[in-house]
């Protein structure tokens, strides 16, 4: 009897041993293959692998179904005939690798780690409150971010003979947010959260909790928190941005004021992430881009951030600023070249496009270098400056295939 990947996964984990790589040869046939030939037409059905619908020579998504957990990803990209230039994202649209070219005839393998996550949570007691799942949405169940299978996206002019999964136990930076923060499922939105693992080295993996529109409240009713904490270890980071929409009023089950309720849930994330030995990280919410007639950004998040910097200082955890940063960037751009950072052709003044993200997620990378010692040697991305950044035109990050259909949730 043949049993799908998964199963053969859960056999190893059930008999604590570690689970066998998965390898797939994506190469022309004829080309000796070292593990599962994968040909062209085969479509990824429930607990196997394969392709998702829709592929292009230009752009494809190859699924394999695996346990929730941590991978390390191997690719070995390049054609013996044709040149290459393959970006890699993960699951929902999470940037792994950027433009990276190869010549005809040779070949190169990269390595990154992607985590892999279900709805599902550890059933309470009989009689205690709680519940089993997490309270995701269609836009959830829609993003490749809960599911049974790890998603990799081949991008730009994707030449790929292989890849290999295996399980990895590592270091996992676990983000709680907002739109802000979350893998935005479509273009041409995007979020530093899905931008950060491409300035990362394949010994730290982010698991990117954060969903659009959501608030400290929520993402404890919505049971997100409990999904986080269900799998946080001791060593683990957990980054933590919320404000945005924390600070309707006209949202009165969510809303928390800047005096007493939103620095008392600060605390309490921060309580539950070192209960389990892991270490908190604060980060104050980006800037909306709102400029006065002087050229200067009019803040709509100070008071919040304001906060975030308080309370960072009175429980002495690190601090990553990204409300003064990105005050710096959009200034920097000035009102006529920051609108190229925003999704919606600069219509939308809160959401990214995938430049904006990327400018972000380049803002927490050298604040984490700068700010958590034992994080810093994993940031692998040049020095940033915020006042400096690059231009979009250096910043070629291929689109996703999937378009998104309506805004992000929040504001």
């Amino acid at each position: 009897m043949v049993l799908p990947l998964f199963a053969l996964f859960m056999l190893a984990d059930t008999a604590t041993a570690p689970a066998a790589p998965l390898r797939f040869d994506l190469a022309p046939a004829g080309r000796s293959a070292s593990g599962t030939p994968v040909a062209p037409d085969r479509l990824y059905t429930k607990g196997g692998f394969g392709f998702e619908p829709g592929a292009t020579p230009d752009a494809f998504l190859f699924s394999a179904a695996v346990p929730e957990g941590n991978y390390r990803v191997t690719v070995k990209l390049g054609d013996a005939r044709a040149a290459g230039d393959t970006t890699v994202k993960a699951e929902a649209r999470r940037l792994m690798l950027l433009n990276v070219p190869t010549r005809p005839g040779r070949f190169v393998e990269r390595s990154f780690l992607v985590n892999v996550r279900t709805d599902t949570l550890p059933p309470p007691p009989p009689t205690a409150p709680g519940g089993t799942a997490v309270r995701i949405d269609a836009t959830d169940k829609a993003s490749y971010a809960w599911d049974e299978k790890l998603t990799l996206e081949f991008l730009g002019h994707p030449k790929v003979a292989s890849i290999r999964i295996e399980p990895v136990t590592v270091p996992t930076i676990y983000l709680a947010g907002d739109s802000t923060v979350t893998d935005q499922y479509g273009e041409d939105a995007a979020s530093w959260g899905q931008m950060l693992p491409a300035m990362l080295d394949d010994q730290v993996v982010v698991a990117n909790h954060a969903k659009s529109g959501e608030t400290l409240k929520s993402f404890l009713t919505g049971l997100r928190l409990d999904k986080i904490l269900s799998t946080i270890k001791p060593g683990d980071y957990l980054f933590i941005q919320f404000g945005h929409n924390d600070q309707k009023s006209q949202w009165p089950q969510t809303f928390a004021d800047t005096k007493e309720t939103y620095p008392a849930y600060l605390r309490a994330y921060i309580a539950e992430a070192r209960r389990r030995g892991a270490h908190p990280v604060l980060v104050t919410s980006p800037e909306r881009r709102n400029f006065d007639a002087n050229g200067k950004i009019v803040g709509t998040m100070t008071e919040y951030a304001e906060v975030v910097r308080q309370v960072a200082a009175e429980q002495h955890v690190p601090l990553i600023d990204l409300n003064a940063d990105t005050v710096k960037i959009y200034e920097a751009l000035g009102p006529d070249l920051s609108p190229r950072a925003f999704m919606a052709h600069g219509t939308d003044k809160t959401h990214n496009d995938n430049y904006g993200a990327y400018l972000l997620a380049s803002a927490i990378a050298e604040r984490i270098r700068a700010n958590i010692p034992d994080l810093a040697p994993h940031v692998t991305m040049p020095t940033f400056v915020p006042s400096y950044p690059p231009m979009p035109e250096t910043v070629p990050i291929p689109p996703s295939v999937t378009v998104l259909t309506q805004r992000p949730a929040g504001s």
